[in-house]
Order: structure tokens, then C-alpha cells, then sequence
């Protein structure tokens, strides 16, 4: 290599590393990036000194929940104080509740300068988020005292709907790792916690009135083993429910964590762990087992007064334990051939001029929304509550394609999108020869990064229907509490991101560099996040 190659090389070597510095300089690690932020000069130096100050004594929730991070993470809390008498010397931190002209929940300010950290909100769920955005830019090592870069920022989400689901039907998990995921959406301003608590191989919520639904749903014998082609079993009883008093617990977590859970009680289909339990209400009437086999069953509730009934009685109880608005009553993947040979069933639709098994199944739907409704909730279901007619106060969740979400929109009825190709959290997320066994499919972080959830089909005022996206993570082949982990994170950083983030924000080789800035902290976390995008992003 000649002098003037060299010169160029170190040239070249010592602008490149200029500008990596540069670029990491001006990013803060902050996940979903804010709407606007501006670094500014000097750092704010937390340490145990550090007086912490409310305007408000509500806030004494978020005053407290900072402090137990400090406490889990670096060892010390900070003395809080409800007088709100700014101290003439040493650092604060400030929470302000505000009244501004734009009353946004959810919107907030956080201002990072050399003597205080100031968050402002019109609500607490804002002051909470600017947590989150304050917590994101500490250092990941514990120090006695802590520097903060200075910066301004105004933020506030897009969507109304940022969500995360868990199947608990096919695999159970403990309500201890119920809390930790919750953690784990509140950490990227997730606030939409959809539980999957019923399904042809488990029934996972106590109901008082019906104690079979827990003794005997509750419980299969034995689960699918590897490859759903290799049609193998083990024969290892498998099972476990949520009591009513952990589900109130975990519901007053959420809440303390500004998200909100979406109870999902599977129907008229994936209805054969609840049939198990009581027979009289499918078709047939007939004894069967909770399933084994993942998949599809044809076993499914009979729309009879007696069902209505059995069915009304359950969701008082669902309703009486979630406070939301919304109760996913399922929907999806109805198999009709007991309907289409019942004698019931087709005298039913005779009498009701039902021209077939699907407005069959809307008028199953619409009878259980005037139940909800009649307590004063809404129903939201999957796609396929379309098909028949849509009942007539139902929100659909669009998750085979976007077509069923763009055409409940242009209907006038709320959607949250959560399209297979994007949003299911089971797929893949690499080569299948090197990561864990899946149910397929492939969906990477930067395709997760690359959604888009209104429809550019969809004119303004019918734009206005879409809620927001939120991901599934369905558990037939996730067996334990690290794959689910495994399984959720990054990618739940990148949907984060897509749900709150303004569209002309989003950059995924920003994003990247963001989340690669906080794997030491989810490793500190003990989070078990999948570190296959970082290895792919290297080749």
C-alpha cells in the first residue's frame, strides 16, 4: 500500500469513526422515538441526593414507581416531596400535572437540563410515559451517581390501540410472568394487554357459577409433541387456570402500569374445553375431551336460549373482573358441519330467515353483543365476525390480511389491525435450521419495523377507524416463559414504535441503533430477548 493509499484509508477510517460517533451522539436510546427531541449541552448528574417532587398527590403512583426502579437498579430511592418547593441548591426531578390547550392523556414533556428533570402531563398516563423516556436514558451500569444527557422533548402516540397479545389457552404461564409481561409492554408504551384465557385445549379463568369450566377444562391429557405433521402426543397431564383473586391482582398491576386488559373468551368455535366441561351446549351434546391437537375443532356452541344463558352467566363474571371497555368474544375459525346437520340449527334459521350457516353465526355474535352491551361494554372479535353481516356495535381485529379490517372501516366500525404477515409473533422471526421450532411462517424485526397499520385504500374520515395494530404471540410450539420472551422481544420494541411513532419519524437503521443501545439494559432485566436480527444485521 502506497503513502497516498494510506493517507486515504486513515482518512476514510478516521471520517467513518467521526461519524459513528456523531450518529451515536445525537441519538438518544429511546424506543419508540419521541415525536420531537433536541439534545442539548451539559448532563444532569442523578444520585441519591436528588430531591423528587409531585404537584399532585395522585402522582405519588409514578413518584413510587420510579423510585422502585431506582431501588431494583442502581440501589437507592430518591425523598419525595408533595410541597413542590423547588430546592435552591442540588438536582431534582420534577412530575407536573398541567392544563394545556391540546388534552391529550397520553402526551408529555420531558426536560433534561444541568439542575432538574421536568416531566409534564395533562394526565397521569402521560407523566408515566415520560418515565419511561426518563428511565430509557440512564446509563445501563449502576454508579452512585448517574449522568443524564440534557435534552427537550414533546411526545405523544399515534395510535390509540398499542397492543400485545398471549395465548394462555395452548400453553399456561404463571400469573408472576403475567406481571413481568406486562412490565414489558409499559417499558415501550404499550398499553392494550389482549389475554387469551379459552381455547379448544384449555379453559384458564375461574368462573364461579360453573366450577367444571376450571376441574375439568382446565386440564388436557397430554399435548401435541414436536412437528404438528409428525402427529405425535405425550401422554403428561397439562394444565392450570388463573384464580379470580390473581386475575384482580394482575388487572390492578395493568392498571398501575396504564394498560389495559382485553379478556378473550373464545366463541361460538375453539369452544372444546368448555364443551368438555359441559356438553349440553354443542349440538350433539355428546361427551368429548379437552383437545390435544393444536388446530381446529369441530366442536363448537349451539345457539340455543340455554347456551345464551350458560354463556351470559360467564361473561357477567369476565366483566365483573375487567374493568375495559372491550371483551373479545373470539369468532374465528368457526368449523359450521355440526350447525349445517342439526335439526336445531336449521330449524333456527328456517325461523329466523337465515339464508345459511355463516348469518347463522352473526346472529350467534349479535345476541352475544346485546349481552355486553347490555353491561355496558363492547364487543371486539376477529375477522371473520364479518361474514354473515357484522353485529351491529362490534370492533374487528383484521388478522388475515388487512381486508377484513379496511372493510369493517368503511362500514364505520372500529379495527385493530393484526395481519399474520406482520404482526404474529409465533413465526419465525430467522432461519428456521438455527432458531427454536415454530408453527412458520417468517417475520423478521425490520418486516415487523416496516408495518404500516391504516390502509392507504382508506380515505380520511374512514381512517379515523383504525384504533391502532397490536401483535399475537400464539403458543402451540412456546412451551416456557424464556421462548415467550424469546419469541416477543425485539420485535415488540419495533411494533412499539410503529403504534406510537409519527410515520415521517420512523427510520429502521435509527431504530436498530436505538436497540442495539439498550441490550445491556434487557440483559440486566432479564429479559430474554432473541439476539438473531443483531447476528443478521453483522453479516
Amino acid at each position: 500500500m502506497n503513502i497516498k493509499t494510506k493517507v486515504l484509508f486513515i482518512s476514510f477510517f478516521l471520517l467513518t469513526t467521526f461519524l459513528q460517533a456523531q450518529e451515536k451522539r445525537k441519538t438518544l436510546p429511546i424506543i419508540p422515538a419521541p415525536a420531537l427531541a433536541t439534545i442539548t449541552k451539559g448532563e444532569f448528574t442523578l444520585n441519591s441526593n436528588c430531591m423528587l417532587l409531585i404537584n399532585d398527590a395522585i402522582l405519588v403512583q409514578e413518584a413510587n414507581y420510579l423510585n422502585n426502579y431506582l431501588l431494583s437498579n442502581y440501589g437507592y430511592q430518591l425523598a419525595i416531596s408533595t410541597s413542590f418547593i423547588k430546592p435552591k441548591k442540588g438536582n431534582y426531578i420534577s412530575l407536573e400535572l398541567v392544563q394545556t390547550e391540546n388534552k391529550i392523556e397520553e402526551k408529555y414533556e420531558l426536560t433534561v437540563s444541568k439542575k432538574a428533570i421536568v416531566i409534564k402531563a395533562n394526565a397521569n398516563s402521560g407523566i408515566f410515559y415520560g418515565l419511561q423516556s426518563f428511565i430509557q436514558l440512564l446509563p445501563f451500569e449502576p454508579k452512585e451517581s448517574l449522568k443524564i444527557t440534557c435534552c427537550a422533548i414533546q411526545d405523544y402516540p399515534r395510535y390509540e390501540w398499542r397492543g400485545m397479545h398471549l395465548d394462555c389457552s395452548r400453553h399456561f404461564f404463571p400469573a408472576s410472568f403475567i406481571k413481568k409481561y406486562i412490565d414489558m409492554l409499559a417499558m415501550y408504551k404499550m398499553n392494550v394487554f389482549h389475554w387469551h384465557l379459552t381455547d379448544d385445549q384449555g379453559w384458564r379463568i375461574e368462573i364461579k357459577q360453573y366450577p367444571k369450566l376450571t376441574e375439568i377444562g382446565a386440564w388436557r391429557k397430554g399435548s401435541m409433541a414436536g412437528a404438528y405433521d409428525d402427529n405425535k402426543f405425550d401422554n403428561v397431564r397439562y394444565g392450570g387456570f388463573y384464580t379470580q383473586n390473581e386475575i384482580n391482582e394482575i388487572v390492578a398491576y395493568a392498571s398501575m402500569n396504564h394498560i389495559t386488559i382485553v379478556p378473550e373468551i373464545e366463541m361460538p368455535g375453539h369452544a372444546l374445553a368448555a364443551l368438555a366441561a359441559y356438553p349440553e351446549y354443542s349440538c350433539s351434546g355428546k361427551p368429548c375431551e379437552v383437545g390435544m391437537k393444536w388446530g381446529v375443532e369441530t366442536n363448537v356452541f349451539c345457539p340455543t336460549e340455554e347456551t345464551f344463558t350458560f354463556l351470559g352467566n360467564i361473561l357477567d363474571e369476565v366483566i365483573s373482573l375487567f374493568p375495559g371497555k372491550y371483551i373479545h368474544i373470539g369468532g374465528d375459525e368457526v368449523l359450521k358441519d355440526e350447525w349445517n346437520k342439526s335439526a336445531f340449527c336449521l330449524n333456527l334459521m328456517k325461523e329466523k330467515n337465515l339464508k345459511d350457516a355463516h348469518e347463522l353465526q352473526s346472529y350467534f355474535i349479535t345476541r352475544i353483543e346485546k349481552i355486553v352491551n347490555a353491561k355496558g361494554r363492547m364487543i371486539i372479535g376477529w375477522d371473520e365476525i364479518l361474514e354473515g353481516g357484522l353485529a351491529p356495535n362490534a370492533a374487528v381485529m383484521s388478522w388475515r390480511g388487512t381486508e377484513g379490517g379496511i372493510a369493517a372501516a368503511k362500514q364505520q366500525h372500529y379495527v385493530v389491525m393484526s395481519p399474520g404477515s406482520h404482526c404474529y409473533f409465533d413465526h419465525y422471526q430467522g432461519n428456521p435450521e438455527t432458531e427454536p421450532h415454530a408453527i412458520g411462517g417468517f417475520t423478521p424485526l425490520e418486516k415487523v419495523y416496516s408495518y404500516e397499520p391504516t390502509p392507504d385504500t382508506l380515505n380520511a374520515e374512514e381512517a379515523k377507524y383504525i384504533l391502532g395494530a397490536q401483535a399475537n404471540v400464539w403458543t402451540e410450539y412456546i412451551t416456557t416463559t424464556d421462548q415467550v420472551e424469546y419469541m416477543a422481544m425485539p420485535r415488540m420494541a419495533a411494533l412499539a414504535e410503529v403504534v406510537w411513532s409519527k410515520k415521517e419519524n420512523k427510520n429502521y437503521d435509527d431504530f436498530f441503533l436505538r436497540i442495539k443501545l439498550q441490550q445491556d439494559r434487557l440483559n440486566r432485566l432479564g429479559i430474554n430477548y432473541s439476539k438473531t436480527a443483531f447476528n443478521e444485521k453483522k453479516k
